[in-house]
Parts: C-alpha cells; sequence; structure tokens
C-alpha cells in the first residue's frame, strides 16, 4: 500500500513540473510603436487590439506581425503591415525586438465623390452654354386689320 501510496505522490508532484516550467518561460515583451497619419487625427487600431487617433504611440505585445488600419472622415481606409524581429541574445548581447517600420505613418487618400446620373438617361446641357435664341414673336395684327387675331 506503501508502494501505491509513493507512486501517486510522484506522478502528482511530476504532473506539476510542466506547468512549473512555464512559469518560466516570458511573456512577449512590450513594444512601443509611434503612429502617425496624413491628415492627423486619424483612428489607428492594430489587429491585436489596441488603437488610438494619431498621433500617438502605443504600447503592443511583440508578435510575430500584426497590420493598423487607419480611418478617417472623408478618407479612404488604408492598413499597414507591420513586422516584428525578435533577435535571442547571448551572454554578452541582451535580446532585442525591432519592429519595422516604426513610426507608422499613412497617408489617407481623400474618397472620389460619386458620380450623379443622368435622370431618365438625359444628359444636362452644359450651364456654360446659352440657349438657343427663339424667334420673335408675331406681332399681333393692326387695329383694324383685315385678318382676325389669332387665338
Amino acid at each position: 500500500m506503501r508502494r501505491i501510496g509513493l507512486v501517486v505522490i510522484a506522478a502528482a508532484a511530476l504532473g506539476g513540473c510542466a506547468s512549473f516550467s512555464d512559469s518560466f518561460k516570458s511573456a512577449p515583451t512590450p513594444v512601443t510603436v509611434q503612429l502617425e497619419s496624413v491628415p492627423p487625427g486619424a483612428d489607428a487600431v492594430t489587429s491585436i487590439g489596441p488603437g488610438c487617433k494619431t498621433p500617438c504611440s502605443l504600447e503592443v505585445p511583440a508578435e510575430n506581425a500584426f497590420t493598423v488600419t487607419f480611418t478617417a472622415p472623408k478618407s479612404q481606409a488604408v492598413t499597414v503591415p507591420v513586422t516584428v524581429t525578435r533577435v535571442p541574445g547571448d551572454f554578452t548581447t541582451p535580446a532585442s525586438t525591432v519592429v519595422e517600420p516604426n513610426p507608422i505613418v499613412a497617408e489617407l487618400p481623400p474618397l472620389k465623390p460619386a458620380k450623379r446620373k443622368a435622370r431618365n438617361g438625359v444628359k444636362k446641357r452644359a450651364a456654360s452654354t446659352p440657349p438657343a435664341a427663339t424667334a420673335p414673336a408675331a406681332a399681333a395684327p393692326a387695329a383694324g386689320s383685315v385678318f382676325p387675331t389669332p387665338r
């Protein structure tokens, strides 16, 4: 009976080793990225969560890659891909993380106005061309004329 108890205790202790060793793994180090847009004041949202109004800076976890989508009223949305490269350290140099591009800059082009369709398929005449001259109205017959008055 004692052997079974020791085996159960040893199995329980060893089963906890995996979670114990996982606690020594470090979470991805957050990196700071600068976000800018032309025109300024655009909403910038990352594919991994956080966002802000440009110009601003965000602290994001160092993932492999992510995107930043910039939106603004009366402008087309722009999505910029961002790569994150982790360089492992050794005994002489510390580990580092490189984010490209940083700063992340997006130029938002203005929305193109929608073309107006002509009603009933009839094109409108350009406003700059004057209307065609009309013939002068026929003069009314003089009083006492032999011709009747037109109706």
